[in-house]
């Protein structure tokens, strides 16, 4: 026990201090390759590179019995991390008679794996490149090793890596246990440093060499003896030395083949992304008009009067010209007020996807239209009616800085943004806004990844939508949905354990739900006091549960953090569909308060205690980085009390803005979860509208991500 705890403060204060040090140093940035498990590596081995900053990949390999397909994203310069998983066929050929059960009794056996990577060290003139890398944290055992990495590049060609390894990385050609006897996986879940850097350590080695632009040769030693795989007569290996080659297609897309372990070929593809580069280059649509001064007073004296404000036609022109002038934008005028030195106008943000940009667009516009004797622009986003901030700016300040040296950081630096607070005496709305009925039909995908032994499953088909918006933060909405396509099985379901089916009977609504109402809700949210935002949402609000969800959110402005906590009362809808509720009988409540933080740089960090769908009580913890682009990438992990029941959920989740696609102005984006296992624990209800998530775009921190485009 006394050996337990030295050994986890050892490995734990190893880490913190290369993390402190090494934490700014750049990843290598051109010509690096994945290994089969996804990672920047040789064939089968790891490698000390590492992708470079912000880089989201997607490999597939497969080899003799196994398959593995794997998302890794690179989330700074230091650290990157993967969800995989791994089949391998042919599991109980040899382990199993008839009577076996369990995982034993499996014809392929589906394993999920979350991996970290920690790059400490970048290559210099003489020092190469060094990655610590831990596999399998998170799950049952059998992929979990762990290892350390150096890569050092000779020229533009060559590339020679060495290592060692633990855990499945030693089970070949192993050197001794300086760290002692590896201790059992759990095969809960649980996260354990107790295995960490123990056991048997082993070397391995290997070279990549780069014929041209386009081919790459590959070989090395592996120190992964595939000891279960082999035990089960799923693999004969016959040789430690894998060899390679690998054709570059495009900058994105590779592919491979491969002689491995002396008895079996493989195959791979590779996708590389770089979310920072559109596809189509610099995003379309109408450019800004320039900002117009203001005629000097010595010219015009009468141009400034401010008599202006005691004609009552003045209001509703104002609001007329400022939409007609606004229209190629995207940009909606909701309301208007001012005195005869403010003007404040509340906007609604419909198809510029940088929410800076939308401020200057209208800050713009105000120089044309508002009168001279008006110094002060109040730009007050809305959200769905909810009153976001206020974008405070001198209009002299606009006029001035528009042409000057690192103009967006020299009106930043003059833009106060603050609470909305309450609305000026002389609000009025647009006629045109309230109440507003749309619809659509439209084309959708429910795409889900990493299901064991196929990679992307799901459906697509027509969604019919339908929105009413009956006055600011007060909303009626619904859709339908019919399945032209779909390759998810009609599962049988089930609850893992002693849990209720909330989400492990998800294949059964798809299936038995065609057509489905998908929601059908009323909304209302609304600024409740100073920094204070509160919603109500009440119907159905997924496909598998309806009944209300309540929040409340605490966003001070100009801090870094915020404060929520939210309350659900909930039942399970039926399978087929309808707008019953009567398949499960099953009602619960469930509910979280939640943090906040704001890390710069486009880091977030959010967490939530409380209890889910389920009834399990745990928390979930969840890291996000957001990019000037629109772009957002995060991971979350998840534990609560029923860990016999698969408590621990983990996963990625991507959200890819239409605009990064098209090259065109859009708002709409598509958020994709990434998770290895979608089971009963952890699960959380699915409700539009969540506070934070609106808010924090229009907020200080939010604007400032994109304030490079306020002139744009």
């Amino acid at each position: 026990m006394q050996r337990s705890a030295l050994h986890r403060a050892h490995i734990a204060g190893a880490f913190a201090l290369c993390f402190a040090v090494l934490r700014a140093a750049p990843g290598l940035a051109e010509g690096v390759s994945l290994n089969f498990s996804g990672a920047p590596g040789l064939i089968d081995m790891p490698s000390g590179e590492a992708l470079p900053d912000e880089h989201l990949s997607f490999s597939t390999i497969s080899f003799g019995p196994i398959s593995r397909t794997t998302i890794s994203f690179q989330a700074a310069p230091w650290i990157s991390g993967s969800l995989r998983t791994t089949t391998t066929r042919d599991w109980n050929d040899l382990i199993c008679p008839p009577s076996c059960s369990g995982t034993d009794a499996l014809d392929s056996f589906f394993d999920r794996s979350l991996d970290l990577r920690f790059h400490l060290l970048k290559e210099s003139q003489f020092l190469p490149a060094v990655t610590i890398g831990l596999m399998d944290i998170l799950g049952p055992g059998l992929q979990s090793g762990e290892y350390i990495a150096a890569s050092k590049r000779f020229g533009d060609q060559l590339v020679v890596t060495a290592g060692l390894g633990w855990g499945r990385l030693g089970s070949n050609g192993a050197l001794g246990t300086p760290l002692g006897p590896r201790p059992a996986p759990s095969g809960d879940g649980s996260l354990s440093l107790d295995q960490a850097f123990t056991g048997d350590v082993a070397p391995f080695a290997g070279v990549e060499w780069t014929i041209d632009d386009r081919w790459t040769v590959k070989a090395e030693y592996s120190s992964d003896g595939y000891a279960e795989e082999t035990a089960r007569g799923a693999l004969d290996l016959a040789s430690p030395f894998n060899f390679g080659v690998e054709y570059q297609h495009s900058k994105m897309l590779r592919f491979g083949a491969y002689y491995l372990y002396g008895s079996e070929f493989g195959l791979s593809a590779q996708i590389v992304l770089d979310p920072g580069v559109r596809p189509g280059g610099a995003i379309g649509g109408a450019g800004p008009t320039p900002v117009k001064p203001r005629v000097s007073f010595a010219e015009d004296p009468d141009a400034w009067s401010p008599d202006w404000v005691t004609q009552t036609e003045a209001q509703p022109i104002l609001i007329d010209n400022l939409s007609k002038f606004l229209e190629r934008s995207g940009v909606k005028i909701e309301a208007f007020s001012y005195t005869a030195t403010t003007a404040q106008v509340r906007i609604r943000n419909e198809g510029l996807d940088a929410e800076a940009q939308a401020v200057g667009r209208v800050a713009r516009a105000m120089t044309h239209l508002m009168p001279a004797s008006v110094e002060v622009f109040e730009i007050v986003p809305m959200v769905d009616g909810l009153p976001a901030s206020k974008v405070v700016l001198a209009r002299s300040d606009i006029e001035a800085l528009e042409f000057a040296g690192n103009s967006a950081a020299a009106i930043r630096g003059r833009t106060q943004i603050v609470d909305a607070g309450a609305p000026m005496a002389n609000l009025a709305w647009n006629p045109q806004i309230y109440p507003r009925f749309t619809w659509s039909i439209a084309p959708y995908a429910r795409l889900r990844f990493l299901d064991p032994g196929l990679p992307v499953s799901g459906d697509v088909g027509l969604r019919l939508a339908a929105r009413y918006d009956l006055a600011p933060g007060l909303v009626l909405q619904g859709s339908l949905t019919k399945i032209g396509y779909s390759n998810v099985s009609s599962a049988s379901g089930g609850a893992v354990g002693a849990l209720p089916p909330v989400r492990s009977d998800a294949d059964i609504y798809r299936s038995e739900g065609d057509p489905a109402v998908e929601t059908l809700t009323a909304a209302w949210q609304g600024r409740i006091g100073q920094d204070l935002y509160g919603r109500v949402t009440l119907g159905y609000l997924e496909q598998m549960f309806g009944g209300v969800s309540s929040e409340v959110l605490w966003m001070p402005a100009g801090r870094r953090w915020a404060l929520g906590a939210e309350a659900n009362y909930v039942a399970q809808r039926d399978t087929n569909g309808g707008i019953d509720f009567g398949d499960y009988d099953y009602r619960t409540a469930s509910g979280h308060v939640s943090g906040y933080v704001n890390l710069g740089e486009g880091y977030q960090a959010q967490l939530d205690l409380g209890r889910y769908l389920a009834g399990d009580l745990g928390g979930t913890l969840t890291m996000t980085r957001r990019f000037e682009n629109g772009w957002r990438l995060g991971a979350y992990v998840t534990m609560t009390d029923a860990m016999d029941a698969g408590g621990l959920d983990r996963g990625i989740q991507i959200e890819v803005p239409m605009t990064w696609l098209t090259g065109q102005p859009n708002r709409a984006s598509k958020p994709i979860t990434l998770q290895p296992f979608i089971g009963d624990a952890g699960a959380r209800l699915v409700v539009d509208g969540r506070l934070y998530g609106q808010m924090f775009d229009y907020s200080a921190a939010g604007l400032d991500e994109q304030w490079g485009r306020f002139w744009k």
